[in-house]
């Protein structure tokens, strides 16, 4: 172990109960200066159409993540002895104006990626990806994109708005911030508003991967297919809870039933390892509605395994 690089509070010296919620019990950094990784919440919910709560996620996210230890004994990667990361708090949102609320999230992840640092957002609405890929956009132009989601989120408006949870990936392709032709989505189900709006994407050159495709299936197989996809050059992951089915994740805003299981979800992000991995996020968990804590407790796990595929992690033989 790196004496060099941040670690984890280890809960023999310090109850799990116990200390400051930061992410993982990390320490807390006011700017990503020095760091190669850091997580850092995004309180946001002022774009979503219904039910609300994902202002609270991160704090959440945070609080159920003094459960993780600092190696993954799976995959055997150890991101805390091959990357100095520190939780470098949240960014100040606007409660009372989501365009006010994306400019302060741009000029956040700008000011991270300005010091090299890799950003881990705790979301937060899924408004928050279109400000973070115009971040991404200005440092590395347009980047390849997963999307893990139960949605599309490619509506032209919702409710004649042009930027919401629903719209942020028509933007990001208007705007020239993702290639459309190195864009996976996993995981769409559900009802649409029309019988082709998956289509859109495709016609677009996403790669989709609905979920009923999925169903009963290891994913293995499918993200060697999407790492051969994606091949070189930065690529940016937005995971979204609502992916998962309600089972696993009830804690959200807009949960649809037949959805991804939890050993999918790590399958998905175990098999990015090898990319050109740039930031990511995990949006959309709403504690409200998150009556045990078990759906915070999976996003800091997949934040875990988020973190565990950056570039430059070593694994333990």
């Amino acid at each position: 172990m790196s004496e060099a690089f941040n670690q984890p509070l280890s809960g023999n010296d310090m109850p799990r109960f116990g200390g400051i919620a930061t992410m993982m019990r990390l320490p807390h950094a006011k700017t990503a200066e020095g760091l190669d990784a850091c997580f850092v919440g995004v309180p946001l919910d002022i774009g979503t159409g219904n039910r609300s709560g994902t202002r609270f996620g991160p704090r959440q996210i945070r609080a159920e993540s003094v459960l993780l230890r600092p190696y993954n004994m799976a995959t055997r990667a150890a991101p805390f002895d091959s990357l100095n990361v520190a939780d470098v708090g949240d960014i100040p949102t606007n409660p009372y104006s989501l365009l006010k609320s994306v400019d302060a999230i741009e000029a956040g992840i700008s000011a991270i990626l300005a010091h090299g640092c890799k950003p881990l957002s705790l979301g937060g609405d899924h408004t928050m990806a279109l400000p973070i890929l115009r971040a991404m956009a200005k440092k590395h132009g347009p980047v390849g994109l997963i999307h893990v989601d139960a949605h599309a989120d490619i509506n032209d408006t919702m409710s004649g708005e042009k930027i919401a949870h629903g719209t942020p990936f028509r933007r990001a392709v208007e705007e020239k911030l993702i290639d459309p032709h190195r864009t996976v989505q996993i995981g769409l189900r559900g009802t649409g508003y029309s019988a082709d709006e998956f289509d859109w994407p495709r016609s677009q050159g996403f790669r989709v991967f609905p979920a009923n495709e999925l169903w009963h299936r290891s994913l293995v197989p499918l993200m060697e297919e999407v790492r051969a996809h994606l091949g070189a050059g930065p690529v940016y992951i937005t995971f979204d809870i609502d992916s998962l089915d309600p089972a696993f994740a009830q804690g959200t805003g807009t949960p649809e039933i037949g959805g991804l299981t939890s050993m999918q979800a790590l399958e998905i992000i175990r098999g990015c390892w090898g990319l050109d991995i740039v930031g990511c996020d995990l949006v959309e968990v709403s504690p409200p509605y998150d009556t045990s804590g078990n759906t915070a407790l999976t996003a800091a796990n997949l934040l875990f395994e988020l973190l565990c595929v950056l570039p430059g992690v070593e694994r333990r033989n």
